[in-house]
């Protein structure tokens, strides 16, 4: 589609932007909330508290592993913000933080609508492009034959 030397240009200019997008425009904290979700079982158990708070003992029930190493696994969601807990007796329930979940939100936004910005301004590009080629083409049409 594109001639290959345009389509390096476009390809060099693309992964710098991602580079760019990401260091500017993410903040720090995110890092670890984006690291925390990294792991099946920890979205897993996001999931599950979006339906309500819930105990750790029924938590962990779902999973085959054991207690101390489930608890490592909310220490991470708790650490990145994403879940606190609260301890009454001997009970320990686990919320989902809403407004970290609203932060992740926000930045996805804003950077999905960033590069569909981007996507629309390089299909405009690229027709502009063609239809330029296409007018600069001598007319076939007029030859006899």
């Amino acid at each position: 589609m594109f001639p290959p030397r345009l389509s390096i240009i476009l390809y060099l200019s693309i992964d710098l932007s991602i580079q760019t997008i990401i260091v500017r425009y993410m903040p720090k904290y995110l890092d670890s909330m984006f690291a925390a979700l990294a792991d099946t079982t920890r979205r897993n158990v996001v999931e599950r508290l979006s339906h309500g708070p819930a105990t750790v003992s029924a938590l962990a029930a779902n999973y085959s592993m054991s207690l101390p190493a489930f608890v490592q696994h909310l220490g991470v969601l708790e650490k990145a913000g994403l879940v606190v807990s609260q301890k009454q007796g001997r009970v320990r329930t686990c919320y989902l933080q809403t407004t970290a979940m609203q932060d992740l939100e926000g930045w996805m936004i804003e950077t999905r609508q960033f590069w569909e910005n981007r996507i629309d301004a390089l299909a405009d590009y690229a027709e502009t492009q063609h239809q330029q080629s296409v007018a600069a083409q001598p007319d076939k049409s007029n030859k006899e034959g």
